[in-house]
């Protein structure tokens, strides 16, 4: 049987540096250049800066929590290297994280975001909620720059479909948090009517479905002649778009965008995240 390509991209790694540790520490720096690529636009974000400051403790605490395991799993898809078991995956995360605070650090220090006269709390909280899309980033820049994608040797139905779930989850996530600080949310969903929603509602479903399906990009799911196009708008795209809406929520949440805000108007900011973020879903579906 041929190797893959993964396969042959790694030997050639392991040619060039001369050693398994060497294939390694391009890993780090191809995760070091995604943390800055993918987390650059909010390391540069005002807003950001400011919720590093003000951010309810527990609510950021919550966040980097709960990355610990999301990196884990993502390192399950994407990791630095092929992994056989959950201590390799979690080992993964851990570096992940530690390249996402390293690069977070050292852009909030050179931009001079953080200085040395500023209360350690205030430096804390700007690294530590920068860190977590840039770790994100370091990972998902090991597949993007060229490197192997860690899969399972095999997976049941069940499975598989737990796991592009998953990655949308990923790319909601990643995507609403570029825009979620932004006062812009708030302000176009307080410019918004009902209509103006339901027309967003099936922008978003619309424009998700097709961006997997109708348009025949690499890495997107192909229908087969004998499945009806409902089944799998129900089980992907409507599922799909359910999970960004979550998403939304609980990001707006931790940055405090539903405090004290009644419940019709915290829908309609969902409602308006959630449009970029099923966008993340989607895309997040074909790349990794």
């Amino acid at each position: 049987m041929g190797r893959s390509k993964a396969d042959a991209e790694e030997q050639k790694a392991v040619e060039a540096t001369g050693s398994p540790e060497g294939t390694f520490v391009v890993g780090l720096a191809r995760g070091f250049g995604g943390a800055l690529i993918f987390a650059l636009p909010m390391l540069m974000t005002m807003e950001m800066w400011w919720l590093g400051f003000y951010l309810d403790r527990f609510r950021l605490t919550l966040l980097l929590v709960l990355n610990i395991p999301l990196l884990t799993l993502l390192s399950y898809h994407a990791g630095f290297e092929e992994t056989f078991e959950w201590r390799e995956d979690l080992r993964d995360a851990a570096i992940a994280y530690g390249i996402g605070l390293v690069a977070a650090t050292l852009v909030l220090a050179v931009l001079g975001i953080i200085r040395l006269d500023m209360p350690p709390d205030e430096i804390i909280g700007k690294i530590a909620i920068q860190s977590v899309p840039a770790s994100i980033g370091a990972l998902l820049g090991r597949s993007q720059l060229g490197g192997r994608k860690a899969k399972p040797a095999s997976k049941t139905k069940e499975e598989a479909y737990a796991s592009e779930l998953f990655l949308m989850g990923i790319g909601a996530l990643f995507l609403g948090l570029n825009v979620a600080p932004t006062e812009e949310m708030v302000l176009i969903s307080y410019r918004m009517t009902e209509w103006h929603g339901i027309a967003l509602v099936v922008l978003s479903v619309a424009l998700m479905h097709g961006f997997v399906y109708a348009v025949e990009f690499k890495g997107g799911s192909e229908l087969s002649p004998e499945t009806p196009w409902w089944s799998a708008f129900l089980r992907f795209t409507l599922v799909g778009y359910a999970i960004a809406l979550l998403v939304s929520l609980y990001v707006l949440w931790t940055f405090g965008r539903t405090d004290g805000v009644a419940a019709a108007q915290v829908l309609m900011t969902v409602i308006v995240l959630a449009f970029p973020a099923a966008l993340g879903a989607a895309a997040a579906r074909l790349i990794l």
